[in-house]
């Protein structure tokens, strides 16, 4: 059973909140990032993406930026910008985006349930991210941003949030920048925490990454490290766990992952139509925007005209939980087979867009000539995600895209 536990959070003080909170490091690159934080130097994205404070084009993996995380995290909590709990607590933490709200129990996930399978995954990650993860999390001693965990929906664990919820005002409530509203509440009440805990350990077999392998696998790694390192070590030290947010599956939305690719392969476009016939069943919409509405039904843009793509039944194995899922079908029947992309994770062929920012923005990114066709898929379920992880099978890369995302900085988890 899982084992999430409270935890003495560092914590902006309310009137700072929304100066330090920011979005996660890895949904904007150095520039963005530079940009976002300019003018506020409270931003987390001094800590998170402190390549902000060096001259511009400083490699992100330097030395001196790993150094300046540290000086920037230091500053942050001599300057009070910063404080430590002075008890351990769970936070209840909601995001509201176009009227749906979705609460999570922020707590500590522990290192030993990554390494036993009980913390389960659906996605591989990649060594060089890991490394980059690892170094932050090592050299700052700290968990500064959460992980997105989901969890089997438990009535109990509900109703102890909604209580908490209901009867107590909010330590942090605000709008960001991006209209997503932000609210926080502190689990105060000491048989609150010793009743969420007991829950985890008594209802919740598994908890799943959602989104953040990467800052999974390096918190785990960390953890490893350092209790090599310890010859004192008893197993309780903050580092034998690290910092996420639980979500019940009923709550959460997986939205499309959509692709873009650079060219044809060197097919005409009546070639490659006729290509795709000979496994999808293929239907011209013309200009107007065509979404995909069921499972193994695509959207397609090319040269000024949206097409449904249907998946024959001979493309994929129903009884094959990889085999099933539209990404795989397109990732295998066109990207590799028509398209010759191979590895999707390395490929300069092939870009992924979140479908939060439309089906308009795969229109606009072919018509300008940067790419030349677009593909639009149907989301994963949770139910999908979670028998895939179930099962240990992986799923193809850039399958999952979860909104709204976390803020990073309303809580951090000291490893020390």
């Amino acid at each position: 059973m899982a084992i999430v536990k409270p935890f003495k959070g560092l914590r902006p003080p309310k009137e700072l909140v929304k100066d330090i909170a920011s979005r996660p490091y890895d949904v904007l690159n150095s520039s963005e990032a530079r940009e976002e934080a300019r003018g506020n130097e409270k931003s987390l994205l001094h800590i998170i993406k402190p390549e902000i404070d060096l001259p511009e084009g400083t490699d992100e993996h330097a030395d001196a930026v790993y150094a300046k995380a540290v000086e920037n995290f230091k500053k942050f909590k001599t300057y009070g910008w910063l404080e430590e709990d002075r008890d351990p607590k769970f936070y209840i933490y909601a995001q509201t985006m176009h009227g749906k709200t979705q609460y999570g129990i922020v707590g500590c996930a522990a290192t030993s349930d990554y390494e036993k399978n009980v913390i389960r995954k659906h996605e591989l990650t990649r060594p060089d991210k890991e490394e980059d993860r690892i170094r932050h999390v090592y050299d700052t001693n700290a968990n500064m941003e959460p992980v997105f965990f989901a969890y089997p929906a438990v009535a109990e664990i509900d109703a102890v949030v909604q209580r908490i919820v209901d009867s107590r005002e909010p330590e942090y409530d605000f709008t960001a920048n991006d209209g997503i509203q932000h609210t926080m509440w502190l689990v105060q009440s000491l048989e609150d925490n010793i009743t969420i805990e007991k829950l985890f350990a008594e209802k919740v077999p598994y908890t799943y990454v959602a989104d953040g392998h990467h800052r999974t696998a390096a918190a785990a790694k960390v953890g490893v490290r350092k209790k090599a390192e310890n010859p004192k070590h008893t197993g309780k030290e903050p580092y034998n766990y690290f910092m996420a947010v639980h979500f019940p599956d009923n709550q959460l939305t997986i939205i499309d992952y959509n692709r873009v690719v650079k060219d044809l392969n060197g097919m005409s476009t009546e070639k490659f139509l006729a290509r795709l016939a000979e496994n999808f069943e293929v239907e011209c919409k013309g200009p107007q925007t065509y979404r995909p509405d069921r499972l193994h039904n695509f959207g397609m843009y090319l040269a000024g005209n949206w097409y449904a793509l249907t998946a024959k039944p001979a493309a994929y194995n129903s009884n094959d939980p990889i085999s099933v899922l539209d990404v795989t079908i397109s990732s295998n029947h066109i990207l590799r087979d028509l398209l010759g992309i191979e590895d999707l994770r390395r490929s300069k062929r092939v870009e992924f867009v979140g479908g939060i920012r439309g089906l308009d923005e795969l229109k606009m990114r072919v018509d300008s000539g940067e790419m030349k066709v677009a593909f639009a898929l149907y989301p994963v379920s949770m139910n999908q995600l979670m028998n895939i992880a179930d099962s240990g099978n992986i799923m193809p890369p850039k399958t999952t895209w979860f909104e709204p995302k976390l803020r990073s900085g309303l809580v951090i988890h000291a490893l020390d």
